[in-house]
């Protein structure tokens, strides 16, 4: 019937063949994949303790707090005898990120709790297609990117100093949707690096890691933006 119909039947088995890819490459990005799992995780905890805790809450302190994590997982040797305490420092980081990202999720509760999931779900989406796609790509295909998503990250940054003094709409719509375009990019591009640093000797599984997880980070946060404000936007016109 498929066949009178002029379809061709849809093959699973070609939709995860990363051929291209050699076996030692492929275990590290389960590492990596791994380890961007329990910083998501570790994230989702820090928000939790955030929002039905007193015990810690998002703040300078704890996003000096990250900070601190970051910096001892750079200055610590990737070793074997160090790697629980390397990825001890991620899941601090993680923790750190997710309580820094605890007073956006109470403003976006207090418009609509539901917009958190589907939020979330949004972007497993989209980094999980653009992981596909870096994974599916020719080699280095993606990696010519580098120069233009970092020049493009460098003007978003100029562009929200610019909007803390001139306070434009329209600079801050290009801001929010210029940025969630760039971290786009970057999943296409840091998952290639990642593949391409491997096959150049650096098997440090955990610190790849990061670079994802802050893809997926601000992807998710820009996200809940852009949906908070339709919902607002929403409310208002149904006021009126």
């Amino acid at each position: 019937m498929d066949a009178l119909l002029g379809r061709r039947p849809i093959n699973i088995k070609a939709l995860f063949d990363f051929s291209k890819i050699d076996d030692v490459t492929k275990k590290h990005l389960k590492n990596v994949y791994a380890s961007l799992a329990i910083s998501t995780f570790a994230a989702a905890a820090g928000a939790a303790l955030h929002l039905f805790t007193g015990i810690l809450r998002g703040g300078f302190l704890t996003s000096l707090g990250g900070l601190g994590f970051m910096l001892a997982l750079g200055l610590t040797a990737n070793e074997p005898k160090n790697q629980l305490k390397r990825l001890g420092y991620l899941v601090g980081f993680a923790l750190c990120t997710g309580l820094g990202l605890g007073p956006l999720l109470e403003h976006v509760i207090a418009i609509e709790p539901s917009i958190i999931s589907t939020a979330f779900l949004a972007t497993t989406l989209i980094f999980v297609c653009f992981s596909f796609a870096a994974l599916w790509a020719e080699e280095r295909s993606y990696l010519y990117l580098g120069g233009s998503l970092m020049s493009g990250l460098s003007i978003m940054c100029f562009m929200g100093l610019m909007n803390l003094f001139f306070r434009s709409t329209m600079i801050y719509q290009l801001h929010l949707y210029g940025g969630l375009l760039i971290f786009c990019g970057f999943i296409l591009y840091d998952t290639q690096l990642i593949i391409e640093k491997k096959r150049n000797g650096d098997g440090d599984f955990i610190w790849h890691s990061v670079d994802l997880f802050l893809d997926f980070i601000n992807i998710f946060r820009r996200i809940l933006v852009i949906l908070s404000n339709k919902e607002e936007q929403r409310k208002r016109k149904n006021k009126d």
